[in-house]
């Protein structure tokens, strides 16, 4: 059994660490927009669009959200937290339950209306906006209803959309370095694969919770 422990420690060190290493990022490329900076980074493809005040306040209210429903999210996961800190899981959840309803996930939307890659980057980004909504929202009502495990379940899903905005990243690195596709091309493909494959996870990991 101790054999067996270690190497999940270890997986579970090295996930961690990349978790933390591409918050980290995600720090740095917030701060290159403060302040309010509309030529820069991935703003500077999108001039055709920042001249639109809705899309100026979606961008930066979703890109400064970010930073913080990342963390917030990844505490509710914590067993140590949840035992030890039962009061920082519960204000850290409705820390990223509102942050989420009512300035992510909104702004998501206004977002990828405008996204680049055309109609299906669109669908794409549009559906990842609602379905985080639609998730975190349920996991509300669970939790008001005191069914924490569908609260749990829930909110595996809606932080598992929440980590599109590291595994969109990652996702593009990867398709660049290995194949070398067109600019357009990468972003459709990682517009779906950022979240998708999060949610076949998440789900995967629900359904190995309930034989455990």
């Amino acid at each position: 059994m101790l054999l067996e422990a270690k190497p999940a420690k270890l997986i579970g060190y090295l996930l961690l660490a990349a978790y933390l290493f591409f918050c980290y990022l995600m720090v740095e490329i917030t701060l290159q927009y403060i302040p309010i900076n509309t030529d820069v980074a991935f703003l500077r493809i999108k001039q055709d669009y920042v001249g639109f005040m809705h899309y100026r306040l979606a961008f930066f209210i979703h890109a400064l959200s970010a930073i913080f429903v990342l963390p917030a999210g990844f505490t509710q996961f914590s067993d140590q937290i949840r035992s030890n800190y039962p009061a920082l899981h519960k204000y850290a959840g409705w820390f990223y339950v509102v942050i989420t309803l009512l300035l992510a996930a909104p702004t998501g939307f206004v977002i990828g209306l405008y996204a680049n890659g055309g109609l299906s980057s669109q669908i794409a980004f549009c559906l990842l906006a609602v379905v985080w909504f639609y998730f975190t929202a349920k996991a509300v009502f669970s939790i008001k209803k005191r069914n924490f495990t569908a609260h749990r379940r829930w909110m595996i899903r809606s932080f598992a959309l929440a980590l599109s905005a590291i595994t969109l990243r990652a996702w593009k690195y990867v398709l660049v370095a290995l194949f070398h596709p067109k600019p357009m091309d990468v972003y459709i493909l990682v517009a779906w694969l950022g979240w998708v494959l999060n949610l076949i996870v998440a789900e995967f990991i629900i359904q190995k919770k309930r034989t455990v």
